[in-house]
């Protein structure tokens, strides 16, 4: 199981994830959602995982807090542990109520 499935925190509601499913620019998001997506759904059985699939677009991560917060980052060319850890640091990053 992942340590970013773990930790993400109760103030998560959604975590949403936009990526190509054939360009390499999104190859290590493909990757982070094949390996990490089961434990994800059973470390959080509640939490909004949405995979949004699109021809020719930049891969990004949306993540959700409470009162409606949301971030965002870029995850083009970033393997599937670079994807894991820059979702750690979003899901971490934010103060509840307080955009970055």
């Amino acid at each position: 199981m992942s340590n970013f499935a773990k930790q993400i925190p109760k103030a998560v509601k959604e975590i949403r994830l936009h990526f190509c499913q054939t360009s390499g620019h999104s190859a290590g998001v493909r990757q982070f959602v094949q390996s990490s997506y089961p434990s994800i759904k059973s470390s959080n059985p509640d939490l909004k995982f949405l995979i949004r699939e699109a021809s020719d677009i930049s891969p990004r991560a949306f993540v959700r807090f409470e009162r409606g917060a949301e971030s965002q980052t870029q995850l083009a060319d970033l393997s599937e542990s670079q994807v894991s850890a820059e979702l750690s640091n979003l899901v971490n990053s934010q103060t509840v109520g307080k955009p970055q």
